[in-house]
């Protein structure tokens, strides 16, 4: 990602995914781990973060960037990082032209979600 202006590859950031039952959700987890792939972070635990437990709380504070993709606009990502203290920024797969329970989870979807966030963050 020679033309990334995001930070990828120099700053440390942390992927998380809401991993929902639904189709965006099955959707946000499969971008995700493709955005993991493609050198943009590391993914972490979202359960670990939701469950309070400190090592994940003391990791997220020390990155310099949570991304939290969720499925929808509920945000459950985006609301279990309220109040921790860590620098987040939230994308909702239902933004990049998805809708809940109507979705197809096709690799061209998992691809505009995908695109969605680094757009976002200014790696395309």
């Amino acid at each position: 990602m020679a033309d990334c202006s995001c930070g990828c590859g120099t700053k440390s950031y942390l992927i998380y995914s809401c991993s929902g039952a639904c189709d965006t959700g099955e959707i946000s987890d499969l971008a995700a781990r493709k955005l993991r792939a493609d050198g943009v972070g590391k993914m972490y635990c979202l359960a670990g973060v939701g469950a309070n437990l400190p090592n994940f709380i003391d990791q997220a504070k020390s990155v310099d960037l949570n991304i939290i993709v969720d499925g929808c606009t509920v945000g459950c990502g985006k609301k279990i990082f309220e109040g921790k203290g860590a620098k987040t920024i939230s994308f909702f797969v239902t933004d990049f032209g998805m809708e809940k329970g109507k979705t197809p989870v096709t690799p061209e979807n998992i691809k505009k979600a995908v695109d969605g966030v680094k757009k976002g963050l200014g790696c395309l």
